[in-house]
């Protein structure tokens, strides 16, 4: 699937056991943007090796999960905005 819509990678670490609602909740509350909203969300756990990406579809949301098990993603530094935003289409 393609992303029709922003993407934001939110810095800092997030609980990789979140669910789709733990997630759409931080997306809500601490970056107070709209879950709903056709923009990608893409989460990292401490150690660098998960990622869980959020995203609203027509009627639900999708949910991806990715693990490595000898690499690690580049991951930002926590900003004050608690998310950085990738791009737009």
């Amino acid at each position: 699937m393609i992303p029709s819509g922003a993407i934001y990678l939110v810095s800092g670490i997030t609980d990789m056991r979140k669910s789709i609602d733990g997630l759409s909740l931080i997306v809500a509350d601490v970056l107070e943007m709209d879950p709903l909203s056709s923009a990608w969300f893409i989460f990292c756990n401490r150690g660098r090796d998960k990622i869980k990406i959020l995203f609203w579809d027509t009627n639900g949301f999708w949910l991806y999960y990715r693990r490595h098990e000898k690499d690690r993603f580049k991951w930002p530094k926590p900003t004050a905005a608690g998310h950085i935003h990738i791009s737009s289409q």
